[in-house]
């Protein structure tokens, strides 16, 4: 098991910055393709990013390329989505979620290809 715990969220205006957290406990997260996904009110959960175990790759969906960073720090068990730039349309509860390297591919924008999630943080951007 590995436990997921996000935090950053907050209220922020259009054009604004906010960094998100997940900090895992209870196993090393260097065993875990990482991602970060979110889901607005009515909406499916969505892909937002995704890094490869050791950090070395990184994904983005395309609305948030340029804008949204995703990144690592193992020995920190740490995994940090830095947002830039951010709209109204990026309000959304964000989930950080882990995917073994032992599933193939070093990444997945499916919610089901990952095996453990956080329970969410909410970012609210205002016009």
């Amino acid at each position: 098991q590995v436990q997921l715990v996000e935090s950053g969220g907050g209220l922020v205006q259009a054009g604004g910055s906010l960094r998100l957290s997940c900090a895992a406990s209870s196993r090393s997260i260097s065993n875990y393709n990482m991602g970060w996904f979110r889901q607005a009110p009515g909406k499916e959960r969505a892909f937002v990013a995704a890094t490869s175990f050791g950090g070395g790759r990184t994904y983005y969906a395309d609305s948030v390329k340029g804008r949204l960073t995703i990144s690592r720090d193992n020995a920190k068990n740490t995994v940090y989505l830095q947002m830039n730039g951010l709209k109204p349309e990026d309000t959304a509860v964000y989930y950080c979620a882990a995917r073994s390297i032992y599933r193939s591919g070093s990444s997945s924008d499916l919610p089901r290809e990952y095996d453990y999630w956080g329970q969410g943080t909410q970012v609210t951007v205002s016009s």
